[in-house]
């Protein structure tokens, strides 16, 4: 069968920013390993295959999908960006409004709207996050995979795994030149995230009080670097948020991908009295 794949980049209105998708809008005939060969073909972080919702979704009529992810080694549970490129990629075609989608990670709303000039942006609501330990053996490991010196840790962010649909590991950057220093041991962190379930290890510089310059290795995707991780961001603002690092209440503004020459920006929404973790950015295709 003939397979319609759409590219766009998520968190930046131009398609030279942000991070790539791809996206399959109808991917109702592809078997796993159809998709799978789609996405290691493409060679983006994750690519997006939807077919019909669930019966028993809760959807607008016609704005309802089963989303499923894969990187061009493996399925993942859930992917932001992927989903941020997928609600704008459906907004070019049906209008801005609200959609839902079902993943293996649970239900995901995403709110798209349409700013002055055009742009797309979407928001997706994450599924409900939680914070976990991580031991001090495997911390030891993840540092050495990465040739980051235990001092060069800022002691404010202490190393957690968040999950807000995937789980990452959040390690805080001292300095602006540690987080630019990225230079690690592929095979070796790979062989950690696999033993640990972690999908990236989301690397963070606090530049304000709602600022943050952010990185995110993903060797168990096939790729050194990815440039903007919405379900990362996701994860972390669970995390600062349970830390006391920020407000209950407050729009967090990360920035992604300068250091690979693919600036991004997502924005992360946390709000009093809910667990769930809103990130939105805009969205463009790459023509």
């Amino acid at each position: 069968m003939t397979v319609e794949i759409l590219r766009y980049t998520a968190f930046s209105a131009e398609p030279g920013g942000g991070n790539p998708a791809g996206v399959v809008l109808d991917a109702g005939g592809l078997d796993d390993a159809r998709m799978l060969g789609i996405a290691a073909e493409l060679g983006y972080s994750e690519t997006a295959f939807l077919t019909a919702p669930p019966e028993d979704l809760a959807a607008p009529a016609g704005r309802g999908f089963t989303v499923r992810y894969f990187s061009p080694k493996a399925e993942v549970p859930f992917c932001g960006h992927a989903t941020v490129a997928t609600a704008v990629a459906l907004a070019e075609r049906t209008g801005p409004g609200e959609l839902v989608f079902a993943t293996r990670a649970g239900t995901v709303p995403v709110s798209v709207t349409k700013d002055p000039d055009g742009t797309l942006r979407a928001t997706l609501t994450s599924v409900e996050p939680h914070l976990e330990e991580i031991g001090a053996a495997d911390l030891a490991e993840a540092l050495a995979a990465l040739d980051w010196p235990a001092a060069d840790l800022d002691p404010a962010f202490p190393p957690k795994i968040a999950y807000a649909g995937a789980r990452h590991l959040v390690l805080g950057a001292a300095t602006r030149e540690r987080l630019a220093d990225l230079s690690y041991d592929f095979a070796r962190l790979e062989a950690l995230m696999r033993r640990l379930d972690l999908t990236t290890v989301q690397l963070v510089h606090r530049t304000a009080p709602d600022a943050f310059d952010v990185r995110n290795p993903f060797p168990v995707g096939g790729v050194v670097e990815d440039p903007a991780t919405g379900a990362a961001a996701a994860a972390f603002g669970a995390y600062a948020r349970e830390l006391g690092l920020v407000p209950a209440d407050v729009s967090l503004t990360l920035h992604q991908g300068t250091d690979m020459g693919r600036p991004g920006v997502l924005t992360v929404e946390l709000r009093a009295g809910d667990p769930r973790v809103r990130v939105g950015g805009a969205g463009a295709r790459i023509r």
